[in-house]
């Protein structure tokens, strides 16, 4: 999502499902099918959401900008977006990103990251530095084809939802693995949900980050929530 978006913003979208995951529409409930999407772009409500503004490295080390209305991540899910977009997707969405997502994880080694948040509500800021397996910043609800990651976010309350997951192992994959699909895996102790409405990520090497499911450049970024930026057709 690129070009110009500010808060409390005019540009509707209306949205016809033809993606991989079907996240996006998932947290709004538009309906996959073809006719039932039209009737809802032609005649269903128009709910002001948030969008979130990136500013990131692109591979050849320029600065970009980009916009993004369901999840940004830094870390191994940008590495499984990246895997899951160059699959067949024969078996459906959730099955090429699980498939993706266990691939990418036997090859993943875990990095030095630091991350802050800036306070909410004129709260101080948060910081947190260590080994890290992702960060996950969420302004929708799922993710990679029906991953629950962040089962509290609001994509309208002006933050994001962030999810810190720490220095997970192999063992812990196995154990909480299918939690993700049921928004339970925020009880492990390796993870932490957070909230703010800017996040600033960097690492010690270049970490991949992915936007609704692109992989688009690198580390360091800076995550911006723009409140009400965007209108998106929904059913009444």
């Amino acid at each position: 999502m690129n070009g110009l978006l500010r808060s409390g913003g005019a540009a509707e979208l209306a949205t016809i499902p033809l993606g991989t995951g079907m996240d996006f529409v998932r947290t709004h409930e538009i309906p996959t099918s073809f006719d039932d999407a039209v009737r809802v772009a032609v005649g269903g409500n128009s709910r002001a959401i948030d969008v979130g503004r990136v500013r990131y490295r692109e591979w050849s080390g320029a600065e970009a900008e980009r916009y993004f209305a369901n999840v940004g991540s830094v870390g191994m899910s940008a590495a499984v977006a990246q895997r899951a977009n160059g699959m067949s997707k024969a078996l459906g969405g959730k099955a090429t990103f699980f498939y993706a997502l266990v691939r990418v994880f036997l090859e993943w080694q875990n990095t030095e990251v630091s991350v802050e948040l800036a306070g909410v509500d004129g709260g101080a800021a948060i910081r947190r530095n260590g080994r890290m397996h992702d960060v996950i910043v969420a302004n929708g609800q799922w993710h990679g084809g029906g991953m629950w990651l962040a089962p509290e976010a609001r994509p309208d309350d002006g933050a994001f939802d962030v999810v810190l997951i720490g220095d997970i192992t192999k063992r812990d994959f196995v154990t909480t693995a299918p939690k993700i699909y049921k928004g339970t895996y925020l009880a492990h102790p390796k993870v932490e949900l957070l909230r703010s409405g800017a996040v600033a990520v960097d690492a010690d090497g270049r970490l991949p980050i992915e936007l609704d499911g692109e992989q688009v450049g690198t580390t360091p970024a800076r995550f911006e929530n723009v409140p009400g930026a965007l209108r998106v057709r929904v059913p009444r």
